[in-house]
């Protein structure tokens, strides 16, 4: 999910620099929901690979896969852009009727890849994700990179479910155990945001996430709400005044929006991938270097004050 939102502003670049470019996104269909959001965006083709990778020999899985090719054969394109840089990615590009480009093997995060575009630009790996798909997508479209901060583009939707008018979104959850914040820290969060008069929820997506929001919110009197959908939790990312959450797509996707945002990082450096968007942002911590309480609150007590 990070890499959607991370390629938001080089679509907003497209929109402004080359008026007129017409845009379909093709997308993992759990986050299809996001590119969505963005005007510029035409069409969003939901890419189910995740799923089918595991049942490849399935009659059904081998008939969506062809309905997704014959969507993306329907009609030529000018330029078919890879801004993931991956085998996958590369994969599913090379279906569409068009010129596949991206990275050069420099640049790029798996450097086989390369070797299947019709075109390559350098890129420096030293740069923000945002950064590397802005200047991917000026090279290959033959506009001057955009001095502009980055411009995500989107706003939030108008979700299911409404989080409280004074309401602050804790993100507990994550992809990997080793990204995990001890619960007693997030407890104590939720209790400042109380103090703050914001009321904590609690984000979660599946079972053993959903029982992890439940003791947190236990212990800092939060709210744990129904399970949302990609698309009605980031309504609800968009409603609250402060996000405090690991390094996730949400996370991410909040700070998009706008929202005063930390993101804490305790197996990851921040500096490629750190919390970015047009509102405060902190992003905390690193590989072998977990967030102690104290520095995640300062930082939170920064945000309160203004």
């Amino acid at each position: 999910m990070g890499d959607v939102v991370h390629a938001l502003p080089a679509i907003s670049d497209i929109r402004r620099l080359r008026p007129g470019i017409t845009i379909d996104w093709l997308v993992e269909a759990p986050f299809a929901a996001i590119p969505r959001l963005h005007p510029a965006v035409r069409r969003v083709l939901p890419l189910g690979w995740r799923k089918w990778r595991k049942t490849l020999w399935r009659a059904d899985t081998r008939a969506a896969m062809a309905a997704l090719r014959a969507e993306l054969r329907s009609e030529p394109y000018d330029l078919v852009l890879d801004l993931q840089g991956l085998l996958k990615s590369v994969m599913w590009g090379l279906q569409a009727r068009g010129p596949l480009v991206g990275y050069d093997r420099a640049s790029i995060r798996e450097p086989a890849a390369a070797l299947c575009y019709r075109r390559t630009a350098s890129v420096s790996r030293e740069l923000h994700a945002v950064d590397r798909c802005r200047r991917l997508a000026a090279a290959h479209l033959g506009y001057p990179l955009p001095a502009e901060p980055p411009d995500f583009g989107i706003a939030p939707p108008v979700g299911s479910w409404r989080a409280p008018v004074l309401s602050a979104a804790l993100i507990p959850c994550a992809s990997r155990p080793e990204k995990l914040w001890p619960e007693d820290r997030w407890i104590a969060i939720g209790r400042r945001l109380q103090q703050a008069q914001l009321k904590p929820v609690l984000i979660w997506g599946s079972d053993e996430e959903r029982q992890r929001a439940e003791r947190i919110a236990a212990g800092c009197d939060g709210i744990v709400p129904p399970f949302l959908s990609v698309a009605d939790t980031a309504a609800v990312l968009g409603q609250v005044r402060q996000i405090v959450g690991l390094d996730t797509g949400f996370s991410h996707l909040g700070a998009a929006f706008g929202a005063p945002t930390i993101g804490i990082y305790c197996d990851h450096e921040p500096g490629l991938a750190g919390i970015t968007g047009p509102g405060r942002v902190a992003s905390l911590g690193g590989r072998g270097q977990v967030p102690t309480l104290d520095a995640v609150m300062a930082q939170l007590e920064r945000h309160l004050l203004r």
